[in-house]
C-alpha cells in the first residue's frame, strides 16, 4: 500500500514539473542557462524538492523574479552609486523609481524601454537635487 502511495506522489510531482507554466517559466529557461536537457533539470528538481516545495516553488519563482528585476534596475541605473555611495538620490526616491520600473515591465513594457525611462527620470532627480 505504501509503495502505491509513493508512486502516486511521484506521479503528481512529475505532472506539476511537466506543467506548461513550470516548463515555460523554470525548466526550459534553466536548461538553456545550464546547457543541458529539460529532462536533466526536471530530474534535479525532482530529487531536490518534496511535494510541498514543488507546489510552492512556482510562486517563489515569481516573487524572486520581481526582486531580481528590482536589483537589475538598481545596477543598470547605477543607483548603488547615486544613492548608496554619493547619497545624492534619497532611499525613498531610489526605491520609488525602481518599483515604478518593475511595475512597468510587469505590465508589458520591455526592460529596455523601462530602463530608458528610468534613466530620464533619474536625470530629472539629479537636476532637481542640483537645483538646475
Amino acid at each position: 500500500m505504501e509503495m502505491e502511495d509513493d508512486a502516486k506522489l511521484e506521479l503528481m510531482q512529475k505532472r506539476i514539473i511537466k506543467s506548461y507554466a513550470w516548463q515555460r517559466d523554470i525548466i526550459i529557461p534553466l536548461s538553456k542557462d545550464f546547457d543541458c536537457s529539460a529532462e536533466e533539470v526536471e530530474e534535479v528538481f525532482f530529487h531536490l524538492f518534496d511535494m510541498s516545495s514543488i507546489l510552492a516553488l512556482h510562486a517563489t519563482h515569481e516573487s524572486a523574479r520581481d526582486i531580481c528585476l528590482y536589483q537589475k534596475f538598481n545596477a543598470d541605473l547605477r543607483l548603488c552609486w547615486f544613492n548608496g555611495t554619493l547619497e545624492i538620490i534619497s532611499d525613498e526616491d531610489a526605491r520609488n523609481l525602481k518599483m515604478k520600473l518593475v511595475n512597468e515591465v510587469k505590465n508589458g513594457k520591455s526592460y529596455e524601454e523601462a530602463l530608458k525611462m528610468g534613466h530620464l527620470e533619474l536625470f530629472e532627480l539629479l537636476k532637481k537635487e542640483a537645483k538646475y
